[in-house]
């Protein structure tokens, strides 16, 4: 619980057995429950996830999906188990490990106050993304956002 207001993370996930428990393992203690949605990953990301839901007991909920529906489809499922048991926050969070948890605050804090409905992120202009990802990679994601704004 943040400030009084339960808090849900969405962690859509398609084949990230090696990042996906960096994830899960740096969750803060004041998120009340993580759902990693599987979008039908042919690696094994399942039984990572299914091995930390065990660690954590009730914190962490995996939702599996029959074919795959990319990232929009596993965050609108996300969203819709949150939204089903109603928690006050939701937010998202990339099963590749390329969001710091310990920017949540950021967001947490205006939606909890009431000063916001909706807060959106933007991995790209951190400090450390430009240590995380690969150059090119970088170039070509900062371009296409700029593009798409």
């Amino acid at each position: 619980m943040y400030k009084g207001k339960t808090v849900c993370i969405v962690v859509p996930a398609y084949n990230e057995e090696r990042q996906i428990g960096r994830v899960l393992e740096t969750m803060p203690e004041y998120v009340d429950k993580v759902v990693v949605v599987d979008d039908k990953s042919t690696d094994k990301t399942v039984e990572v996830v299914r091995g930390y839901a065990r660690k954590f007991k009730d914190k962490i909920v995996l939702i599996q999906h029959r074919k795959n529906e990319g990232p929009g489809g596993a965050i609108a499922s996300g969203y819709e188990w949150a939204r089903d048991n109603n928690f006050d926050i939701t937010a998202v969070m990339a099963g590749d490990a390329q969001m710091d948890p310990q920017e949540l605050p950021l967001f947490l804090d205006v939606i909890s106050s009431g000063e916001v409905d909706y807060a959106k992120g933007n991995r790209l202009f951190t400090g450390r993304a430009w240590e995380i990802f690969p150059k090119a990679r970088y170039l070509g994601s900062a371009v296409l956002s700029l593009l798409t704004k």
